[in-house]
């Protein structure tokens, strides 16, 4: 197998399920590769949501100060190489598959996931890289996550909230001590959940050797048109970017514990921070679009704020396409008074997503008038083709649900090449 693509599909194939939590087999792996400590200082992040965006947050600052830096992350949108990133560079495809032999290599017999195999990937090209620093965003929960194998010297959890209830539960508390399975003694924790649940309260105080949460040790408060980050005698002005605010100033805490914040131009890298699917505004074929990988209530709510805060002359439709274990009506609820036309639609080579008439019933049980729903339930791309001319100019098309929903967006803005991004 001498390309990305070959080695990707076969990996896919590899293990009998998609997710199988745990860390002895991945660990016993990682011994095999020597790579258990990739780099001197080891930051791990877990959260509901938010998760990228305090990823992405470290590693511009981390590059500003002029560290060596290696960033792991996930879904990928588009490509595969989004998901390991050195010194703000997505790796080559010849890096990415010189990775994979080497864990193919260590493994032997042993059985590894998709995520759990390109984790070591990741941790593989960090230590030959020598970075000096290494974010890792949780997959999954955080305890049995692949990412947990690694002793992390910082740990930061975004937000405790319900999704993948079927391997973290329905409850906050019990979600909540998954992911601060991710804390270490002896380490320092960061918070962004401004009501974090009792249990990442406890392990925080068994483990943790510093805690220190929004609202209480750090904050971001708005004054005027601003919004002002504090942490001690550090004030920050907050540049207007699309990031949630509390993942920004969780990342901004845990670099100034770890004394690595630039000396000067703070506020200046972090206003070049864009994740693409993050509240993205774009204008294309004469309209304009807002992309966002929401997926669960938390994150519609964050949408939501985003919407009033951000409106538009015309009429706002939304082109919704989610996977069929998410909590339709938490995803929809929220946005209930912000969207004037729904247009709920399918992914149809995606295996987890949810039907038309799931998606239709979600919305009404959500309190949406049936009036305001379009029940054609096209593909995502069809009902790009179909809904785009028929929108005004001040209009807004907002595209949500979940990661494929807005990579079908941009992998046609791609194939087109007459995008052009807003935000």
């Amino acid at each position: 197998m001498s390309s990305l693509q070959d080695w990707l599909t076969r990996l896919e194939r590899l293990h009998p399920s998609e997710i199988e939590l745990g860390l002895e087999r991945v660990s016993s792996v990682a011994a095999a590769l020597g790579v258990k400590k990739p780099a001197p200082t080891m930051i791990t992040v877990a959260g509901t949501n938010g998760k990228g965006s305090c990823v992405a947050t470290m590693e511009a600052l981390l590059c500003r100060a002029g560290y060596s830096v290696g960033a792991y992350s996930s879904p990928h949108l588009l490509r595969f190489n989004e998901r390991i990133r050195i010194n703000g560079e997505e790796v080559s495809d010849q890096q990415l598959v010189e990775s994979f032999v080497a864990v193919e290599a260590a493994r032997g017999a042993t059985s590894l996931t998709y995520f759990e195999f390109t984790t070591l990937a990741a941790l593989w090209l960090y230590q030959r890289a020598g970075v000096q620093y290494a974010l890792l965003e949780v997959g999954l929960g955080g305890r049995l996550d692949a990412v947990n194998l690694v002793d992390a010297d910082l740990a930061v959890i975004t937000s405790v909230a319900v999704d993948h209830e079927d391997w973290l539960g329905s409850d906050r508390e019990v979600i909540g001590r998954e992911k601060a399975g991710i804390l270490r003694p002896g380490a320092p924790f960061v918070c962004a959940d401004s009501s974090p649940p009792q249990s990442v309260l406890s392990a925080s105080e068994k483990q943790a050797s510093s805690s220190y949460f929004i609202g209480q040790d750090f904050s971001i408060t708005s004054s005027g048109e601003s919004e002002i980050y504090h942490f001690g005698d550090l004030v920050l002005s907050i540049p207007d970017i699309t990031l949630p605010r509390p993942s920004i100033a969780a990342g901004l805490t845990a670099l100034t514990l770890l004394d690595a914040l630039p000396q000067e131009g703070i506020e200046a890298a972090l206003a070049q921070i864009a994740l693409p699917g993050r509240c993205q505004q774009v204008y294309w074929r004469e309209r304009n679009l807002l992309l966002d990988v929401g997926h669960n209530p938390a994150a519609a709510e964050h949408l939501a704020t985003w919407l009033k805060a951000n409106p538009v002359e015309g009429k706002t439709h939304a082109l919704v396409a989610a996977m069929e274990d998410k909590d339709l009506v938490g995803l929809f609820a929220p946005l209930r008074k912000l969207v004037d036309r729904w247009h709920p639609a399918m992914l149809p080579e995606n295996g987890r997503a949810a039907e038309g008439e799931a998606l239709c019933t979600g919305l009404l049980e959500a309190g949406i008038d049936e009036t305001n729903v379009d029940r054609r339930c096209p593909t995502v791309a069809e009902g790009l083709r179909q809904l785009l001319p028929t929108l005004n100019p001040q209009d807004r098309l907002l595209v949500y649900g979940s990661f494929f929903t807005v990579a079908e967006v941009l992998q046609q803005m791609r194939d087109e090449g007459n995008g052009e991004l807003r935000g």
